[in-house]
């Protein structure tokens, strides 16, 4: 069961005619922000797969096209901020959740939000996911994120700072994965997938394929 997750930057290999052959065996798509409108849908009808997204911090309400229409949403893509979704597979579902946006910087961006905040958005996922797992028998597979949690993947300086909250959530809910992003990774060396509890922690910037059936760490 693979998945292809995408962030932050427009990679060339996939937003071309390569992109069908190159990831032909993924079973669904997901975004984890700050990647355009116009990538997504891209991925959704070249592929013909689904495809999840949430938004990042560099994420606009609008974008306008050239013939002047305004839109705020990635058509034929499911958006899954604050929700809780079943991607389809061949193995049945997979149960994803989206909390996405960084920690607020600055007074321009949408989607930033203070430590305090992200807690309130966890707790107001809570009963979703308490919801899966009476359904399903667990909690979420796959957590996605903008930002990564707090001391794991993330940076210094304050733009990208980690998220309290998510480490919370790891130890409660247990996802099976955090895929996040905002973290750009320019060198081989730099650490990208982490294990906190029975959570791995992978930056996919700028993407990654992500076998759900494998460990990284």
């Amino acid at each position: 069961m693979k998945i292809l997750a995408l962030s932050d930057e427009v990679v060339d290999l996939i937003y071309s005619p390569r992109v069908k052959e190159r990831f032909a065996d993924v079973d669904f798509v997901v975004g984890c922000g700050d990647v355009p409108f116009y990538y997504l849908e891209f991925v959704v009808t070249a592929l013909a797969k689904p495809v999840f997204y949430i938004h990042g911090n560099h994420d606009r309400p609008t974008q306008y096209l050239s013939d002047g229409r305004m839109i705020d949403r990635a058509e034929g893509c499911v958006p899954i901020e604050d929700q809780t979704v079943r991607a389809p597979s061949e193995n049945g579902p997979v149960l994803l959740a989206g909390l996405g946006g960084s920690l607020r910087y600055n007074d321009e961006g949408v989607h930033q939000y203070s430590q305090a905040e992200m807690h309130g958005r966890v707790l107001a996922l809570a009963p979703r996911l308490l919801l899966n797992r009476v359904r399903h028998g667990r909690f979420v597979d796959v957590l996605l994120c903008h930002a990564p949690p707090r001391g794991i993947h993330d940076l210094p300086d304050r733009a990208h700072t980690g998220i309290d909250a998510f480490l919370g959530l790891m130890q409660r809910y247990r996802p099976r994965f955090l895929l996040h992003g905002h973290s750009h990774v320019y060198r081989n060396d730099v650490i990208t997938a982490t294990r906190y509890f029975d959570t791995q922690v992978i930056n996919v910037y700028p993407y990654r394929v992500i076998d759900l059936d494998r460990d990284y760490v």
